[in-house]
């Protein structure tokens, strides 16, 4: 017993299986990045529908966030992110077996991006319904790692199985038949609840979707960090698509933007563990997103002016690493603050207007100059990062309850 509630151990086994399903969704997402150019020749497409295959989760998520939050608050996470864990599995593998088909690719690729809202949007219910309250942000920190691990295994291993002579298909395949076996591990160990709450009496309690939602549009330290995300995921994802365009012409080489995304990921996933650990232990929110904002202003800045490897690389590390921690804090800080608003419906409004930063994705292409500089963009996403640190500063902790 801690306090006059229980916290039990099989928490770490929802969350695991949780986390497993969240990580193959990412394999699935990111798996053409990496090998655009090969995969371009091999459907016979222009690299521009390559990279529609991972935009396209972005495209999905703004419709379907909405109804999805809904039906995680009224149905339950379990139910929901096993529906959405099914849909991965199956349309991962078809996409594997529709060969060299890019239509068929195209159509197996939106069913696994319409199966993605029903995992991010659970992101802070998991927790929610089995974690104490000073570890959820740790929680969330970690389902945050399993994301970035997702994506890091996908760019390092799918071109590595390509070149070493698998074909494009199988490797989908492979990657659909780990997704399915994800899903099925989810069905059978999931529980969407403890047999007695994980916190004090009162905390688990939520409102209903429809008044949460008018709710946390009236909370004006939510709507901050729902910005907040929007530039951090714009800029991740922006920076992940790109990578080897953006450092291309200093003279680095495709080797060297696969080592670059690597460490950003490996400084993100660090970041997203330590970061939320000392948030939680602390209970302060505030203080770790500023930080964390301002430190991956001068990593940025490395992205755009490093002409030595090591200092890209350095450079690299460092913007992931405080860049990916302000998620994990910030959607449990959302959270906080939103209270009694559903964690679904908080956390999807947050995943909402993240996924709909791929506009800033299309904006660095379209600032791209005509050497083929990523430079200007990169500028406006520090400057925005800047935005980012004024609205935090106004971003209080919520008041602790007696």
């Amino acid at each position: 017993m801690k306090n006059n509630y229980k916290v039990y151990g099989y928490r770490w086994v929802v969350l695991a299986t949780y986390m497993l399903v969240n990580l193959t969704m990412q394999m699935l997402w990111i798996t053409y990045a990496p090998i655009t150019s090969l995969a371009a020749d091999f459907y016979g497409v222009s690299d521009l529908k390559i990279g529609l295959l991972s935009m396209s989760f972005m495209i999905a998520f703004i419709p379907l966030s909405i109804p999805v939050s809904w039906m995680i608050d009224r149905y339950g996470f379990r139910l929901a992110v096993g529906i959405g864990s099914v849909m991965m599995g199956a349309f991962g593998v078809l996409r594997g077996l529709a060969g060299a088909n890019y239509s068929l690719v195209l159509a197996s690729t939106i069913g696994i991006a319409a199966a993605q809202p029903f995992l991010l949007n659970t992101w802070t219910t998991v927790p929610a319904k089995w974690f104490p309250k000073d570890e959820r942000a740790t929680a969330v920190g970690l389902v945050t790692l399993a994301n970035l691990v997702g994506t890091g295994l996908s760019m390092v291993l799918t071109p590595i199985l390509v070149e070493g002579g698998m074909p494009i298909p199988q490797v989908q395949l492979l990657y659909g038949g780990i997704s399915a076996v994800a899903a099925i591990l989810f069905v059978l160990t999931a529980r969407e609840t403890p047999p007695t709450p994980p916190c004090e009496d009162g905390e688990e309690v939520r409102a209903l979707m429809l008044d949460g939602l008018k709710h946390a549009l009236t909370v004006k330290p939510f709507l901050y960090y729902v910005f907040v995300s929007f530039v951090g995921l714009g800029i991740f994802n922006g920076v992940t698509t790109w990578v080897e365009n953006i450092i291309n012409p200093r003279g680095f080489t495709p080797t060297d933007a696969g080592t670059l995304g690597a460490l950003m990921l490996v400084g993100g996933v660090l970041g997203a563990v330590i970061i939320p650990m000392f948030s939680d232990k602390t209970q302060k929110r505030q203080i770790f997103m500023l930080t964390s904002i301002l430190l991956a202003i001068p990593g940025l800045i490395g992205l755009i002016y490093a002409k030595s490897a090591w200092l890209l690389f350095a450079s690299a590390f460092e913007m992931g690493f405080f860049l990916v921690s302000v998620n994990p804090i910030g959607m449990q800080y959302a959270s906080e603050v939103t209270h009694p608003t559903p964690e679904g419906t908080s956390n999807g409004l947050i995943q909402l207007f993240g996924q709909a930063s791929v506009v800033f994705v299309y904006i660095m292409e379209a600032l791209k100059t005509a050497d083929g500089s990523f430079t200007w963009s990169l500028l406006l996403a520090a400057a925005l990062l800047v935005v980012c640190a004024l609205l935090i500063t106004q971003m209080k902790d919520p008041v602790k309850s007696d």
